[in-house]
């Protein structure tokens, strides 16, 4: 696998892990910004609500720190280039975007327009077992992907063959055109009136 999928190309994601990092911690900045410069009561209620005055102002901060921080170790070219730290950052970057889809819930449902409506979320049975069936419907559906349908394209796996010629066929092209040659001495020359 190592001859297909290189060095080179896990560096490659390490930065573009980072590029849709920043893309993600922009948006969340914009996201409290326009909550504040909107002027709508309700928008900044949320945003505070989310960040700093609400129950689960942790689980943001903690969103941030997976979403936003942990892909800083990847400027540094010795994390960025080790296969280690690029599964850990992943894993903790796919940790976050557990936690993004909790607070957008959670966060927006616990308060809303009444306050008699107001409460905490606590998971029941259905949830946790939507959740843990989500799981395993996930991964059943990789695992039968990687067990009938090729990891790598072949596309891909021809180019690295030494006897392909995936550019044009050359080989092709030169027949061809001594063909063209050959024919074109045969014939007449044309007039010259």
């Amino acid at each position: 696998m190592k001859d297909f999928i290189t060095h080179t190309h896990l560096v490659f994601c390490g930065k573009v892990m980072m590029a849709t990092g920043f893309i993600v911690v922009y948006s969340y900045a914009m996201e409290a910004f326009f909550g504040w410069y909107g002027a709508s009561q309700y928008e900044w209620f949320m945003i505070k609500n989310r960040i700093w005055i609400g129950p689960y102002w942790f689980m943001y901060w903690l969103l941030i720190l997976c979403n936003g921080m942990s892909i800083q170790l990847l400027w540094f070219k010795r994390f960025r280039e080790s296969e280690f730290w690029l599964f850990f950052v992943s894993v903790i970057v796919s940790v976050g975007m557990w936690l993004e889809r909790f607070v957008i819930i959670v966060t927006s449902l616990h308060r809303d327009f009444l306050p008699s409506s107001w409460g905490m979320y606590s998971p029941t049975v259905f949830d946790i077992t939507m959740f843990v069936g989500t799981l395993g419907f996930f991964f059943t559906l990789i695992f039968l992907f990687v067990r009938f349908l090729p990891v790598i394209s072949i596309f891909e796996v021809r180019t690295l063959l030494p006897a392909a010629n995936v550019h044009g066929h050359h080989q092709d092209f030169e027949e061809n055109v001594l063909e063209v040659e050959y024919t074109y001495d045969k014939t007449d020359p044309p007039n010259r009136d």
